[in-house]
């Protein structure tokens, strides 16, 4: 009896784990606007939350979990304790923009633990070192890029600034770490440049390379930078001519040219500018964002030799998709439309990259950045 009781108790235990691993949801942030400004009309209350349903890819939307002024960009940190936000605010706002620390609870509310200046405006992205010690926020305007040092709390106090070159034109828009922690990427769309830098992730300051930068074609402005699995390779979405370059990565983090490529169609005769660039997990697929066109364009990465080749354009039946994100399966892809307060869903193909129109889009007002909790 003993262990026909026992049995049916692990039984119960074992169905019970099973559905709550198959209800397990993913939690997704999603940064906006809130206010307008010159190329938005933000309606939101600040930082959203969304649930993900891993297994059909459905979006529930839950509530507002931070109540900041354009959290244009959000990062949740490699630990999952923490997530940080810029407040994207220009000279007529505040004396500069500001970073967010919070901390994440267990119900994936959000609880403020600091604020500090980017000691520049428009403050636009935000990237992590891989060991979580260093928090990296590029500004739009000034050329400035800050580094900060995270505590154990999550907190944050200011470490080093970069301030690039030509304050007055340059637009420091990303930076993007390779996976050793040993190279730092900045994508400058004012000056045309993706500056590189060595990372020391001991002192965690940053040093310009021996050759500091690679200059892409007067009016590309380089935007959001990647990099493939192997790191061989790296990939610039370009917002002003609406093309991606693809670079071969040397042995001391150098960059060379090896293909550019448009992101429209052959056929598109209007205005357009690159937003965000995602590399799918398997390595394999590139994805980047049109804001004109208003759709996701596909491509196939030659493992051997990096160059893409063109699989699709996907309209995301919304106006001006910002930033989009990949579920952590790569099962499915999210696209923040700016101007019509929705977010788009597709299913991957895994064969052929391709994208697949999944169910309706939910609406959320003035998205414009998506991300997932890295754990």
């Amino acid at each position: 009896m003993n262990m026909i009781r026992f049995t049916l108790i692990s039984l119960v235990v074992l169905i019970t784990g099973n559905c709550a691993a198959q209800n397990a949801k993913n939690p997704m942030y999603i940064g906006t606007y809130t206010k307008k400004e010159g190329h938005v009309d933000g309606k939101a209350n600040g930082i959203f939350l969304a649930m993900q349903d891993p297994e059909n890819g459905s979006l529930l939307p839950k509530k507002t979990v931070a109540e900041i002024t354009n959290p244009s960009f959000v990062k949740t940190s490699p630990d999952g304790k923490n997530l940080y936000a810029v407040s994207e605010l220009g000279s007529g706002d505040a004396h500069s923009g500001f970073i967010y620390s919070y901390k994440r609870n267990e119900d994936h509310s959000l609880e403020e633990v600091g604020k500090l200046s980017t000691e520049s405006f428009a403050p636009c992205h935000i990237e992590i070192d891989k060991n979580g010690n260093y928090v990296f926020v590029s500004n739009y305007m000034g050329g400035v890029v800050m580094v900060y040092k995270r505590g154990k709390n999550g907190e944050l106090t200011k470490h080093q600034k970069i301030q690039l070159e030509n304050p007055e034109k340059s637009h420091a828009h990303s930076v993007t770490l390779s996976s050793e922690n040993k190279t730092a990427y900045i994508a400058d769309l004012g000056n045309d440049k993706i500056w590189i830098y060595n990372f020391n992730a001991q002192s965690g300051r940053l040093e310009q390379n021996q050759k500091p930068f690679i200059e892409l074609e007067k009016g590309s402005g380089p935007r959001h930078f990647t990099l493939s699995n192997d790191e061989h390779f790296a990939f610039s979405m370009n917002e002003l001519n609406s093309t991606v370059s693809v670079f071969k990565v040397e042995e001391d983090g150098n960059l060379s040219l090896i293909q550019n490529i448009s992101s429209l169609p052959k056929d598109f005769e209007g205005k357009n500018s690159g937003a965000d660039i995602h590399l799918h997990p398997s390595g394999k697929f590139l994805y980047t964002s049109n804001r004109g066109h208003n759709s996701i364009a596909a491509f196939k990465v030659d493992q051997k030799s990096g160059k893409l080749s063109t699989i699709g354009h996907y309209l995301t039946k919304g106006e001006t998709p910002r930033n989009f994100a990949i579920s952590p399966d790569g099962r499915f892809l999210y696209a923040a439309n700016q101007d019509t307060s929705t977010i788009s869903s597709f299913k991957i193909n895994f064969q052929s990259g391709e994208l697949e129109e999944h169910l309706l889009p939910i609406e959320v007002m003035s998205p414009v950045c998506l991300e997932f909790v890295e754990n």
